[in-house]
């Protein structure tokens, strides 16, 4: 089942949309957003899967669905937590800075909090202030939870998983120096992230979704050119049960809950940095990662970081090659 939000107020309006992302129906007469549906998911998810069943037997009035009219599927939520499952993307960040990497980063995940009480639709454009703040892009896998009790195992917590999707966590790479220099986390560095233009449930994705992970090759295209094609499912040292776990380890976790996964990061084939598409590799998920690489394989980086006009587009694609969650595309705009 795919479920997105239509922009309506605050909150959107709850629609379910087919699996081919072509139409969609209304949700209203069931529950009228993404976050009702998840406040009382036992009650909910009977009617919404059966109307997504009439829907993809064309049995009820429906729409055409276009991304460009949808919100994020939350657009706003009551919790929104990064973690960073790929340890190779963290190895490279300390490795281009000569800093050797603790032991205990690849038993123990990282995790922020970030700013949740307003998110940027799948075809909303990126506002920049300043350029110099080194915009980034993060292309991620998410997942929203149920209720999550405290305490809760790994391996249990992936039966709190409801939906899954993408996101670009957007990031002001040359405001996290200062901000972590004050030992106290990311605030200016991390504004509003967005995020696909449609949630699907873990049963929805057949054999993609397995062991808590996403399996695929997240796309990312940079002003219309291959920039990353790594498999979410590789290289994630930390899946999605191990994240909610260490999330709710202090902590029960409200419905509606978002947890992401952190820049999605492949090694090459020989175990060292990735290669560029270009190059045959599998690119990055991130331009601070390529900086990273161009540090230590020739001692600066040569990369950019985004600016007015420059177009970011983010999808995964099914066997046949359509996009499950449909397409991020953003451009890059003057705040």
């Amino acid at each position: 089942m795919k479920l997105a939000s239509l922009k309506s107020g605050r909150d959107g309006r709850l629609v379910v949309v087919s699996d081919d992302l072509a139409y969609y129906a209304d949700a209203g007469h069931i529950v009228a957003t993404l976050q009702g549906a998840l406040d009382d998911w036992e009650r909910h998810e009977s009617a919404l899967r059966n109307l997504a069943t009439d829907l993809e037997h064309g049995t009820i009035p429906r729409e055409r669905f276009h991304e460009r009219e949808a919100a994020a599927p939350l657009p706003r939520a009551y919790q929104w937590a990064d973690g960073s499952a790929y340890v190779n993307h963290v190895a490279l960040v300390r490795q281009a800075r000569g800093a050797e990497m603790p032991e205990t980063f690849w038993h123990d995940p990282l995790m922020y909090q970030g700013g949740s009480d307003g998110f940027l639709g799948p075809r909303d454009n990126i506002p920049l202030a300043d350029e110099a703040w080194g915009c980034d892009l993060e292309a991620e896998v998410v997942v929203v939870t149920g209720d999550v009790p405290q305490g809760v195992s790994a391996a249990d917590a992936l039966n709190y998983i409801r939906l899954v999707g993408l996101t670009n966590d957007v990031s002001l790479r040359n405001l996290i120096p200062g901000e972590l220099a004050k030992g106290f986390g990311f605030f200016h560095s991390k504004p509003a992230s967005s995020f696909s233009p449609v949630l699907v449930t873990p049963d929805g994705l057949g054999s993609r979704w397995a062991g808590g992970k996403l399996r695929g090759a997240l796309e990312v295209e940079l002003n219309g050119q291959p920039f990353g094609r790594a498999d979410a499912g590789e290289d994630m040292t930390f899946d999605f049960g191990t994240l909610i776990a260490h999330a709710a380890k202090s902590r029960s976790l409200g419905a509606g809950t978002i947890i992401g996964s952190g820049t999605v990061s492949n090694r090459d084939i020989d175990g060292g940095p990735g290669k560029p598409v270009a190059a045959g590799g599998l690119g990055y998920s991130c331009i601070a990662e390529v900086r990273m690489v161009e540090t230590i394989l020739d001692g600066a980086p040569a990369t950019g970081f985004l600016k007015a006009g420059d177009r970011v587009a983010i999808t995964m694609r099914d066997d046949k090659h359509h996009p499950i969650f449909g397409t991020i595309d953003q451009q890059v705009v003057a705040a």
